[in-house]
C-alpha cells in the first residue's frame, strides 16, 4: 500500500502511524533516487534527511510553526509533503519546482534560502518579533548542518540568541559532512560528542534519579548534581559549548529512528528559551553508491545514468572546473609555492585530484569565505602563491576582506572564479551574473575571462608565473569546449585582446563565453550577406586601449556580448573607455538584466533572455537598420 500519495500536507502526515511512517520514509527515498538520478539535483543531503523532516512536521504545527532550512538544498522530502509530491518531477526545471525553499510556492517555505549559515541568524529575527508581541508561539525551527555551523555568520546568530534567551530550536544536523568532509575544530568536537553517549546517559539518569528523592532533598540533591555535572563535562567531553552558549542541549540523536526523534521533539516542543538538538545522520542513507561517496553525490546533474552509477569521463566531456583541476595540478609540481585554499568547494572546483597529491598545500576551509580569504592574505604576505578556488555567487559573502585586505594591500593572490554567468538549475541563489560588476571598479585587481578551457589554461599558467597583484579568473560551469586541445596560445599578454575575426560592416566583441556567442553570431549573419569582425577582449581590467581605439578608427558599431548584468560589466567598461578618449563610435551591450535569474537549464535561461545566435543575429539586424535609415549616433542599450 502506498502512503506517499496519500500525503499533501503535514496534517496528513500527522494521521498516520510510527510503522506507516516508516514505510512512508521507505517511498520518499525511492521517489528523491528516481527524481534526481535522472535529471540532476542535490541527492545525498536530501537522502540523509527523510525521517529528520517527517518528525519535524509529524510534532510541530507547520506551516503555523516556522520551519527554516539553512541552505535549503536539503528540503526535497519536506517538498514532497507539503502538497508538492505532483511537482517533484519538475525538479529545478525552468518553471518547475525549485530545488530551495520558495516562499511563492507554498506557505510551509517561510525563507528563500540558498547560501550557508543565514538561518540562525533568521530565526533569531522571527523569535525577536514574537517575543515583542508578546507571543509564546508559533515556534520557530532552525534546521542547520555542521558545515554550516562553522561559519562565522552562524556563531554570530548562536551567541546573540543564547544571550537574549530567545524561543527558539536549533536543529543540528551532523553528518560529518558540509559538502566534502568538513574540517576544524567544531566537527572534530561533534564527532568526540556523537561517541560520548555515557556522559548523556549518565546526566539523563542521575537527574530522573533523584527527582525520586523526598521534596526537600530532590532541589538540594540536583544543585549539588548540576556542580558535579561540570566535572563530568571535563572527564566525557571536550566541552559544552552549546550550553556556555546558553542552550539547551539535547543529543546526540539517531537522525534515522524516527521514534525517538518524534519523542524528542515532543518533549521539547512545551519548553521555552533557547533548545539546541544534536541529531545524527548519514549523508545518502538508503542509497549505496551515495552513502560510499556522499562527497561526490552531493550534487548531481545530468550524469547518473538509470544502473545509478556516475558516467565515466569517457562518457562525458571535460568541464572548465576539471581543466582547472588538472592545470593547476601540472603548475603545482613545478612550483611549490603554489597553495590552494576553498570554502568547501573541493569538488565541484575540480581539486579532488590536488587535494590526494598534495594534501600538505590544499586547505578547505569549510564553508567560510571571509577565513578563506584572510588565509589566503596571511599566506601571501608569507612569500606563498595562494590560489582560491570559489564559485562567483559565493564570492560576494567575503566581500569586505577581498576590497581591504587583498585589494588595498595589492597581495598576489588568484582567484579562480567558477560558476560565473548563469550557472542553471539552481536558481536564483547560485547564478554567477555580478561578479564582473562587482569586480570592475577595485583597484589594483585583474580580471580575466577566458573563452574555453585552452584559454583557461594559458590565462592560469600566466597568472602564476607573473603573481604580483589580484588576478581574477572567471569561468562558467559546464563544458569547456576545445579544452581537451593541446595547441598553445601564443599571443597570450597581460591586458590585450585579439581579433578572431576580420570583418567590415561592424564588429562583435565579446568576452569569455560571448566570444563564442560572437562567432556563433556572425555565422547567423554571413548568411544574411553582413560581413562582422570578432574580437575576444580576454581582459576585463585592464581594457585592451591600443585594440579599442583602432576599433573604434575602423567601425562606427561596435556590439558588446557578456554573460554579465548590463550595469557595470564588460560593456560599460567599454563605454566609459570611449567616453574617456571622447571617441565618436556607438556602443551596442547585449547581456543580462538586472535581475534575478530564475532556475532551469543553462540554454533556457540564456534563451529567456535572448543571450542565443539567431536571437542576436536578428537584434542587430535591426539595429543596423534603424543606424542606416536614422544616422543616429546616440549609444543604444539592448532592450529587455
Amino acid at each position: 500500500m502506498s502512503y506517499l500519495s496519500r500525503i499533501n500536507s503535514s496534517a496528513d502526515l500527522r494521521k498516520l502511524s510510527l510503522r506507516e511512517l516508516n514505510d512512508l520514509a521507505g517511498e520518499i527515498r525511492e521517489e528523491i533516487i528516481r527524481v534526481v538520478t535522472r535529471q540532476g539535483g542535490h541527492l545525498s543531503p536530501n537522502l540523509g534527511v527523510v525521517e529528520l523532516t517527517l518528525a519535524l512536521h509529524y510534532v510541530f504545527n507547520t506551516p503555523e510553526d516556522k520551519l527554516i532550512w539553512d541552505v535549503g538544498h536539503q528540503c526535497y522530502t519536506h517538498k514532497i509533503i507539503t502538497g508538492r509530491r505532483h511537482l517533484f518531477s519538475t525538479l529545478r526545471q525552468y518553471q518547475g519546482l525549485s530545488g530551495f525553499p520558495k516562499r511563492e510556492e507554498s506557505e510551509f517555505d517561510v525563507f528563500d534560502s540558498g547560501h550557508s549559515g543565514d538561518a540562525i541568524g533568521v530565526g533569531v529575527g522571527m523569535a525577536t518579533a514574537l517575543r515583542l508581541a508578546g507571543k509564546q508561539s508559533p515556534r520557530v525551527i532552525v534546521v542547520i548542518g555542521d558545515g554550516s555551523l562553522a561559519s562565522g555568520v552562524a556563531f554570530e546568530g548562536l551567541n546573540y540568541c543564547g544571550q537574549k534567551k530567545l524561543n527558539i530550536i536549533i536543529i543540528l544536523n551532523d553528518n560529518e559532512m558540509s559538502i566534502a568532509r568538513s574540517d576544524g575544530a567544531l566537527a572534530t568536537y561533534l564527532n568526540q560528542l556523537i561517541t560520548g553517549q555515557v556522559y548523556n546517559r549518565l546526566k539523563n539518569d542521575v537527574w530522573n534519579l533523584l527527582g525520586l528523592l523526598p521534596d526537600n532533598l530532590t532541589s538540594r540533591a540536583r544543585e549539588m548534581a548540576k556542580r558535579l555535572k561540570e566535572g563530568l563535562k571535563n572527564l566525557f567531553v571536550p566541552s559544552l559549548i552549546f550550553e556556555e552558549l546558553g542552550f539547551r542541549y539535547f543529543g546526540p540523536l539517531d537522525g534515522h529512528n524516527l521514534k525517538t526523534l518524534i519523542n524528542t521533539f515532543h518533549q521539547i516542543k512545551i519548553l521555552t528559551g533557547p533548545i539546541l538538538v544534536h541529531v545524527v545522520t548519514k549523508k545518502g542513507k538508503g542509497y549505496p553508491p551515495a552513502e560510499e561517496d556522499p562527497e561526490f553525490f552531493h550534487g548531481i546533474g545530468g550524469s547518473v545514468v538509470h544502473n545509478r552509477c556516475p558516467l565515466t569521463s569517457k562518457e562525458r566531456s571535460v568541464t572548465f572546473s576539471e581543466v582547472f583541476g588538472s592545470v593547476l595540478l601540472r603548475i603545482a609540481e613545478r612550483d611549490p609555492k603554489v597553495v590552494v585554499i576553498t570554502p568547501g568547494m573541493c569538488l565541484g572546483s575540480g581539486l579532488r585530484m590536488f587535494r590526494e597529491r598534495f594534501p600538505g598545500r590544499f586547505f578547505d576551509c569549510g564553508i567560510c569565505e571571509q577565513f578563506a580569504l584572510n588565509f589566503a592574505s596571511g599566506l601571501a604576505l608569507s612569500g606563498l602563491k595562494p590560489v582560491v578556488a570559489i564559485y562567483s555567487p559565493f564570492l560576494p559573502r567575503a566581500y569586505d576582506q577581498l576590497i581591504y585586505n587583498i585589494c588595498l594591500q595589492n597581495l598576489p593572490v588568484l582567484f579562480a572564479i567558477d560558476r560565473a554567468g548563469v550557472s542553471g538549475e539552481d536558481g536564483e541563489t547560485h547564478q554567477g551574473i555580478f561578479d564582473l560588476s562587482f569586480l570592475r571598479f577595485l583597484p589594483n585587481i585583474t580580471i580575466i575571462a577566458p573563452k574555453d578551457g585552452r584559454e583557461l589554461e594559458t590565462a592560469m599558467t600566466w597568472a602564476i608565473e607573473n603573481l604580483s597583484s589580484p588576478i581574477a579568473i572567471r569561468y562558467p560551469k559546464g563544458l569547456s569546449l576545445s579544452g581537451d586541445s593541446e595547441r598553445e596560445i601564443k599571443d597570450f599578454a597581460y591586458g590585450k585582446g585579439v581579433i578572431e575575426k576580420e570583418g567590415k560592416d561592424f564588429c562583435l566583441i565579446g568576452i569569455g563565453y560571448g566570444v563564442n556567442l560572437a562567432h556563433e553570431v556572425a555565422k547567423e549573419l554571413e548568411e544574411e550577406g553582413y560581413s562582422s569582425a570578432v574580437v575576444n577582449a580576454r581582459f576585463v581590467k585592464p581594457l585592451d586601449g591600443e585594440l579599442f581605439s583602432d576599433l573604434a578608427r575602423r567601425f562606427s558599431l561596435l556590439f558588446t556580448i557578456e554573460e554579465n548584468t548590463f550595469e557595470g560589466g564588460f560593456g560599460s567598461a567599454l563605454l566609459e573607455f570611449y567616453e574617456d578618449k571622447g571617441l565618436p563610435v556607438r556602443v551596442i551591450r547585449f547581456g543580462l538584466p538586472s535581475t534575478f535569474l530564475p532556475h532551469g537549464d543553462r540554454k533556457i535561461i540564456l534563451r529567456r533572455f535572448g543571450l542565443e545566435a539567431k536571437a542576436l543575429a536578428k537584434r542587430i539586424k535591426e539595429i543596423v537598420k534603424s543606424v542606416v535609415r536614422d544616422r543616429c549616433p546616440l549609444t543604444e542599450r539592448r532592450q529587455k
